[in-house]
């Protein structure tokens, strides 16, 4: 009952706390879920990060439908989809049936705002931990080429992320045994 308990608030915490959607919760999952129950790593986090962004659909909702299968079954799934999606229904409710009256008033325009850099500095660090991770598991060269390659045909060509990772994942799939011999290689290399 008690990890029953435990993945409601967590992932409770997470639905109240995740302004701007999503990919603003993804730092906010992965403190619960990493560092305060230990529910998992930050390499296994990062894994279910990647795979759930491959698939269709809001990434908090995948994000703690499969923590809470993962920790309590089908029973934890559940648990951490309501706690996850309850605060935001309550909340929309609530604030728009009582926004058009108040959006114009000063402070409400001050709040909207100074959350931004918040949500900002918070993506800002996971994305600094997933360079880190992918410079230490490709190599800063092959990262940083990576990097940059991608930002110029997300941004610059305009190519549609869902192409990007499809074709991604298909190299991954074509070319398996390359990337574990050049794991493999320099974890020998490492050793003399």
């Amino acid at each position: 009952m008690k990890t029953q308990w435990n993945i409601f608030i967590a992932f409770f915490r997470v639905g109240m706390l995740g302004f701007g959607g999503g990919p603003a919760s993804i730092p906010l999952i992965q403190k619960e879920v990493v560092d305060n129950y230990k529910w998992m790593d930050n390499e296994e986090f990062g894994d279910m990060l990647a795979i759930g962004n491959t698939l269709p659909g809001p990434i908090a909702t995948k994000l703690a439908g499969y923590v809470g299968y993962r920790i309590a079954g089908i029973v934890g799934m559940i648990n951490a989809l309501l706690a996850s999606m309850f605060p935001t229904i309550i909340l929309m409710i609530v604030l728009l049936t009582s926004l058009s009256g108040i959006r114009e008033f000063d402070w409400v325009q001050g709040m909207t705002a100074a959350v931004v850099p918040v949500v900002g500095m918070m993506m800002a660090v996971l994305t600094w931990q997933f360079i880190a991770k992918a410079g230490k598991g490709l190599g800063w060269t092959k990262a940083l080429l990576m990097i940059v390659i991608l930002f110029i045909f997300l941004q610059l060509l305009n190519i549609h992320p869902g192409i990007v990772i499809a074709v991604l994942l298909t190299i991954a799939l074509i070319l398996p045994g390359k990337v574990s011999d050049a794991k493999s290689d320099s974890k020998e290399g490492n050793r003399l």
